[in-house]
Parts: C-alpha cells; sequence; structure tokens
C-alpha cells in the first residue's frame, strides 16, 4: 500500500517536470493545473477531506501573494526605478569602468552581487534583480535567468539573515551554530565550482574559463572560506552576508588588475563615474540594505517592534492548523518597497512618477501572481495531505545505511515544491534527524546535507522559475528555462549526493 501511495505522491511533481520541461507549457496554465490535480489526488487516495485540501491550497495561494509575489514587484520594482532615473545607466558604467568582460561581470553581479541580496533579502530577489541587471549589459534574457538561478544556490542556505538554517535547527532540535558549520563545510566545493560554471556559460564554453581561472577561483574562496569561519564562531545569520562581500571585493580587485593587463576599449575609454554620482545612483540599492540589516535580528529592539505588527489569520481548517502571520512591515517586500521610494526621491525623482513605475511594476505580475499562487498551494496540499511524508519515508526504508547518500535529494525534493530552502527544511528536518537516529549515523551531518540539498532545488523550483522568467520579460517561457537549467541541476546533486556520502564516512576521522 505504501509504494502505492509513494507512487500517487510523485505524480504532481512528475506533472510539473513533465508540463513544464517536455510541452514547454506556460507556467501559469502548468501549475494551476498541478494544483487540481493534487487536489484530486489528496481527496480520493490520500482521504483529505474536501474542506481541508481546499484550505491548505487557499493558504498557499495567500502565501503566494504574501510575501513571495509582494517581494518579486518589490525587487524589480527597484530595478524599473533606477533604470527610469537613468541611474542604472550611472551603474552600468561605473561596472564597465571596471571591467567591460562579461566573464567577469557575471561573477561581481550574479555571484557575489546576488548573493548578497540572497543573504540579506531572499524569496526572488537575488534571481529578480541581477538577471535584470545582466540583461542592460547585452546577455541574452534566457541566458541571464539561467545564469542567476545557477547563482542563487548555494547563497540560499544563509539567505535572509540564516533563516532556513535558523529554521532547520529549531525543527531538528540541534545546535544552530555547530550546524550552520557543518552546512558551510558541505557547501564549500560547491562554492568552488559554480563560478566555474558561470563563467563557461557567459563565455560560450570551458575555453572561456583559461584568461580568468584565476579570479573565477578567488570569487568561490573568497566566498566560500569566510562563511565556514562565520559561520563556526557567530552562528547563522551572517555566513552569506560577509561572504559575498568579501567575495564582491576580491573580485573587483582581480578585475581591476585583469583590465590593467587585458585593456578593452569599452572599459579603457569608459569613464567611471565619480564616486558622489555612484552612490546616489546605488541609493535604492544601498537603501535596501541598510533597511533590512536594520529590521533584522541582529538589531534586536527595532526587529522585535517591526515584527510585532502583524496580524494572524487561520486558514487551513485541518489538523495542525496553526494561524497564518502577516508582517506588515518587517517583510522584505515593505522594506524593499520603502527604500526604493526614498531612494528615488533623493534622486530628485517625482513621488507621482514613483508611484506610476510601481503600478506598472505590479502590472506586468499577472501571471507570474498565477503561477507562484498555485505552487505554492500545491505544496502545501502536498505537505498537509502527507505526500511529502510518504516520499521521504519510503525512500529511507529502501536505502537503509545508503540513506545518507539521498539526504540531499531529499532536501532538494523540498525546495522542487515549496521553493523554499526554509519550507524544505521544516517538511524534512525532523525526518532527516529520525532517520540519522534509526541509522545510528552523524545526526548533525545528516541533517545539515537536508540544507544543502535544498539550495539544489532552488536551481529548477517552478517558483524560482517564477521569478527568473518575470524579471527577464519571458513569461510563458518556464519551460526553456527550466530545461536550460536542469542539466546543472542534475550535475549539482550529483556532486552534493557523492561528496556528502563520501566525506561522511570519514566524518570520524575529520573530527567536525
Amino acid at each position: 500500500m505504501q509504494w502505492g501511495l509513494f507512487l500517487v505522491a510523485l505524480l504532481p511533481i512528475i506533472w510539473l517536470i513533465f508540463s513544464l520541461g517536455v510541452l514547454k507549457m506556460a507556467g501559469s496554465k502548468a501549475c494551476v493545473i498541478g494544483l487540481v490535480l493534487t487536489v484530486v489526488l489528496a481527496i480520493v487516495a490520500f482521504k483529505m477531506p474536501l474542506v481541508d485540501s481546499l484550505t491548505a491550497a487557499l493558504e498557499g495561494a495567500v502565501m503566494g501573494v504574501w510575501p513571495i509575489v509582494y517581494i518579486i514587484i518589490a525587487a524589480v520594482f527597484t530595478y524599473n526605478l533606477t533604470t527610469a532615473s537613468g541611474s542604472m545607466a550611472t551603474i552600468r558604467t561605473g561596472l564597465s569602468s571596471i571591467t567591460s568582460d562579461k566573464r567577469l561581470l557575471v561573477l561581481i553581479i550574479a555571484w557575489g552581487f546576488g548573493g548578497f541580496l540572497e543573504a540579506i533579502a531572499g524569496f526572488g530577489t537575488a534571481v529578480a534583480i541581477p538577471a535584470s541587471i545582466l540583461i542592460a549589459f547585452g546577455v541574452d534574457p534566457i541566458l541571464s535567468a539561467t545564469i542567476c538561478l545557477i547563482a542563487n544556490t548555494t547563497p540560499t542556505a544563509f539567505g535572509a539573515i540564516g533563516l532556513p538554517v535558523t529554521t532547520l535547527a529549531q525543527i531538528s532540535g540541534l545546535n544552530v551554530q555547530h550546524l550552520s558549520y557543518l552546512v558551510a563545510v558541505q557547501l564549500l566545493p560547491l562554492i568552488v565550482i559554480i563560478p566555474f560554471i558561470l563563467v563557461a556559460l557567459i563565455g560560450g564554453g570551458i575555453k572561456a574559463i583559461k584568461e580568468v581561472w584565476m579570479p573565477t577561483l578567488a570569487a568561490g574562496l573568497a566566498f566560500g572560506v569566510p562563511q565556514i569561519f562565520v559561520a563556526r564562531f557567530i552562528g547563522a545569520e551572517l555566513p552569506a552576508i560577509i561572504g559575498s562581500i568579501i567575495c564582491i571585493i576580491v573580485t573587483v580587485w582581480f578585475a581591476l588588475r585583469y583590465e590593467r593587463k587585458h585593456p578593452s576599449a569599452e572599459a579603457t575609454t569608459t569613464a567611471a563615474p565619480k564616486a558622489k554620482a555612484f552612490v546616489l545612483a546605488a541609493m535604492p540599492f544601498i537603501l535596501v540594505f541598510v533597511f533590512v540589516m536594520l529590521a533584522s535580528p541582529l538589531v534586536p529592539p527595532l526587529n522585535h517592534f517591526l515584527t510585532s505588527i502583524k496580524s494572524e489569520l487561520t486558514i487551513y481548517t485541518g489538523a495542525g492548523a496553526s494561524p497564518y502571520v502577516f508582517n506588515w512591515i518587517s517583510t522584505p517586500g515593505t522594506l524593499i518597497i520603502l527604500a526604493t521610494i526614498i531612494g528615488g526621491l533623493i534622486q530628485k525623482m517625482p513621488l507621482g512618477e514613483i508611484f506610476k513605475i510601481l503600478g506598472k511594476t505590479a502590472r506586468q505580475m499577472t501571471q507570474t501572481l498565477i503561477t507562484v499562487c498555485a505552487i505554492v498551494a500545491l505544496a502545501k496540499v502536498m505537505g498537509y495531505s502527507g505526500m511529502i511524508a510518504i516520499i521521504a519515508a519510503t525512500l529511507v526504508g529502501v536505502l537503509g545505511v545508503f540513506y545518507p547518500l539521498i539526504a540531499p535529494l531529499i532536501g532538494a525534493l523540498g525546495t522542487f515544491v515549496t521553493g523554499s530552502d526554509t519550507s524544505a527544511n521544516v517538511l524534512f528536518g525532523g525526518l532527516q534527524r529520525q532517520a540519522a537516529s534509526t541509522l545510528h549515523d552523524n545526526t548533525y551531518w545528516v541533517v545539515a546535507a537536508n540544507a544543502v540539498g535544498a539550495t539544489a532545488g532552488k536551481m529548477i523550483s517552478p517558483q524560482s522559475i517564477a521569478v527568473a522568467s518575470a524579471a527577464t520579460n519571458l513569461q510563458g517561457q518556464e519551460g526553456t528555462i527550466l530545461k536550460k537549467s536542469m542539466t546543472y541541476f542534475l550535475g549539482y546533486l550529483v556532486v552534493i549526493c557523492a561528496w556528502i556520502f563520501l566525506s561522511g564516512l570519514f566524518i570520524h576521522m575529520l573530527h567536525i
């Protein structure tokens, strides 16, 4: 019977992959059909009451609107405003004066800056904003979306001020600092590899790496090594923030050195904007950073005040229901919109024009709204009905001592379905600890593997792809983006599983 339920539970996932990757169906249509299929399966096969299935879907749809689509609108609004004010041209000129080599620009924008955005805000900002900037540099929209989806993997483990790992520690009852350290250790090989993949993609092949292998390697090490030390001695909140900042500094330094040795016509003839002009142009992004940091748990008094401004509403009617919380001010969406409005005013933009851009941005998101609401609703139904649990439990039972080999796969599955590393850790954190205990394996290592595996699922999650398609104005081409990303996802997952399993065999020898 369990095998039958296992196969039934897989059907929504199979449908999403088939409809988006093979049929190339628009995300909005594929996800709505997937939601209907999931609700029917939950009622028929998993005996979920009709009202519970509908309210589970409603809770997911509400979550899709708030905070996810709200944050996407905020992120794209920031880009649209800086473009309309002319600030994006100034930023582009500033970056071009460093280097016009797209390989190095990708490392700075998609990898370093994208990692920084993920660290402070999360929820799609790290895909939406860098993808838009890359397009401004003349990068093909599909390629921009793919690059940013691949770049937005490893940083998500400590994204949104460490929320995924902090949540995983709470769910699994483990020490957050030691768990953070092991997550950072497990991520290091991938953090080193991904910049090379990004350079190869933007350069059209592996040969593109040859001339810039040193800055590419430095971009990975500068992100990954500080992250390990910060996680080990401080905890989950700062690893990605400090890692990304050091990465940007190091990569810019290498880019300047490279440009001096290999001067390009554009960088040589492009006069760098004055520091004051560049800071003014970047003011919305600077204020986003300041606002999100001030509202984060790193500033407890302000964080407690802002998070207290909230409303609670119980939507799901089934067992284990808890009120859904609307954080009106502390959500990154509100903070980003406020920062962007203030940044626009500092740049002397009329308030009416600013709100006109905001309204136009919101109207652009209709298809994205449908896609995201449908996929999050689907995830909620799968979670509440027990579909996710039966998939994971079956894999544990079948693999036995080889379970650690696929522990990251379970985390990836969680993110693929929910679109969130945090949600994947909520779904499977307890199961990973229980599996490790049953198998007498290293509990911290196996639970950390869930967080690391969850970063892989981010690359092909329909929710992430919806963000990428919205930011690059490719609504309806989600299947093309998924197909292009799938090969890299599979390679990423193989590396994760092999590295975590093999290194886990020597965990006691490594003393970590």
